[in-house]
C-alpha cells in the first residue's frame, strides 16, 4: 500500500496559482495512477485529475481543464497538482489518491489516500 503525504495548500487570491505535491512511499508508485480529488464543505468529495503510471496519460474534470495540470515524478515519487486561474469555487480540501489505472481512479476506485491538504481561494 502506498503513503501519502499532501503539501502546499493555502490561501490566495482569485486568478492566483498554487502547487500542490503528494510524497509518497511504499513500492507500487511507478506502478498506480496517482489523482487529486477535492471536497469542499457540505459537498461530497469529487474526482480533479488523474495521471497513468509514466504520466503519459491524464485526465481532468471538466471545471478544472485548462487551468490545472498533474504531472509526476517517479525518481522522486511524488506527483502535483499546478492550479492556475484559480476561483472561489476550487475551495476545498485536496486530497492525493492512488489507485490502479486513471479509469479505477475517475471510478473512485481508490486504494490510498492523503490525508488532505486546504485551499482556500479568496475572491
Amino acid at each position: 500500500q502506498v503513503q501519502l503525504v499532501e503539501s502546499g495548500g493555502g490561501l490566495v487570491q482569485a486568478g492566483g496559482s498554487l502547487r500542490l505535491s503528494c510524497a509518497t512511499s511504499g513500492q507500487t508508485f511507478s506502478s498506480s495512477a496517482m489523482g487529486w480529488f477535492r471536497q469542499a464543505p457540505g459537498k461530497e468529495r469529487e474526482f480533479v485529475a488523474a495521471i497513468n503510471f509514466n504520466g503519459g496519460y491524464t485526465h481532468y474534470t471538466d471545471s478544472v481543464k485548462g487551468r490545472f495540470t498533474i504531472s509526476r515524478d517517479n525518481a522522486k515519487n511524488t506527483v502535483y497538482l499546478q492550479m492556475n486561474s484559480l476561483k472561489p469555487d476550487d475551495t476545498a480540501v485536496y486530497y492525493c489518491a492512488a489507485s490502479p489505472y486513471v479509469t479505477t481512479m475517475r471510478d473512485r476506485n481508490v486504494d490510498s489516500w492523503g490525508q488532505g491538504t486546504q485551499v482556500t481561494v479568496s475572491s
